[in-house]
This record gives structure tokens, sequence and C-alpha cells, in this order.
């Protein structure tokens, strides 16, 4: 088995075991929950900056415009981006982020800057609910 062969194993074995995690918790709000996703976006922003200069700055695009299954991973990708952006934006802007740099930084690196967003909010939304109890 190769290196990218075992590493889409691990990163689908991970992302089932997080999927259990959220569906079977009894927690409504985990503390530090910011700190899961700042750290998926820190881990996949050194691997992403490994990728580019490894294969090039553009090198995801060939992969996407490769074939019809190509396609069909850029738009999965673009569409789950989409409904996060969705989600996330109205609790954004309730805690006072600029969603507009929010956005140059998701349509720029995808997934590392919706997690990082993701961690942004958790940890402005656990610290807004501290100063409420306090």
């Amino acid at each position: 088995m190769d290196v990218n062969t075992l590493l889409g194993l691990i990163a689908g074995a991970l992302m089932i075991s997080f999927a259990l995690f959220v569906a079977v918790s009894k927690q409504k709000a985990l503390v530090r929950a910011w700190v899961f996703p700042a750290a998926v976006s820190g881990v996949f922003l050194a691997f992403s900056i490994y990728a580019v200069v490894s294969e090039g700055p553009l090198g995801f695009w060939a992969e996407h415009v490769r074939n019809f299954w190509g396609n069909q991973i850029w738009f999965d990708l673009l569409i789950a981006a989409s409904i996060g952006w969705y989600f996330m934006v109205p609790k954004a802007k309730e805690q006072g982020m600029n969603v507009l740099l929010w956005m140059v930084l998701i349509v720029s690196s995808g997934s590392i800057g919706l997690t990082a967003m993701l961690a942004r909010l958790l940890y402005l939304r656990e610290h807004a609910q501290k100063k409420r109890h306090s």
C-alpha cells in the first residue's frame, strides 16, 4: 500500500470516528471545542504547504479537471464549503467577525480557512459565555 492510499484511509477513519463522537456525545457544548478545529486547520495547513512545495501551487486544479471524478470531487468540496459557510456566517456576524475577510481565506485555502473560521467562532462564543456567567 502506498503512502497516499494509507493517508486517505487514515483520514476517512478519523472522519468517521469524529462523526460518531459528535452523534453520540451527550454534552450540548464541549469546553474548549475550538481547540480541535484549530488543530485540524494547523495540521492540514502544514500538509498543504508540503503539497504545494512538492507539487506546485496549482497542482489541485489538474486533479479536479482531469475527468468526471475529479469534477465530482471539486463540486463536492464546493458544496460542502458552501454549506459550512451558510451555517457559520450568521453566528460569525453575531460574534463581530469580519465575514468578508474569512470568505477570502476560505476561497483561497478551502477547508483550512473553514476550520480556522470554525475554531475562531467557537473560541469567541466560549469566551462570550464566560463573560455572561461571571
